[in-house]
């Protein structure tokens, strides 16, 4: 110990050890940031969709979660049961909601592994 301070201990304060590389870290920290705007960025471009009941209804949203379109087949339509359309159409939006989140998984995972994003 020097200076009261313990050995290998960063005497500015600020609690690095000696040898540390706050730039290298800033860099590393940019290019990580980077690459999440990147992945974010493709997400928003890629289409995934989901469907239900055999196809009678299908939604298309971007893999950042943004509905595109919601398609019916006129088989799907009754007018006197038009709870099973509704139905349909949270299953298939549901679906369409799994393939973004497993997209975005595999897009960002990588970037978010030991941030403890949850990706």
């Amino acid at each position: 110990m020097t200076d009261g301070l313990p050995q290998g201990s960063d005497p500015q304060g600020f609690g690095m050890p000696q040898g540390f590389d706050m730039n290298a870290l800033m860099q590393q920290a940019q290019a990580m940031q980077s690459q999440m705007q990147q992945a974010q960025a493709e997400l928003a471009l890629t289409d995934v969709s989901g469907t239900a009941g055999g196809g009678l209804v299908r939604v298309v949203m971007t893999g950042a979660g943004e509905v595109k379109s919601v398609e019916i087949k006129p088989e799907a339509w009754d007018p006197d049961d038009t709870d099973t359309l509704g139905d349909l159409v949270v299953a298939a939006f549901r679906d369409a909601n799994q393939q973004a989140t497993a997209l975005a998984q595999q897009k960002l995972g990588p970037l978010a592994g030991g941030m403890g994003l949850g990706f």
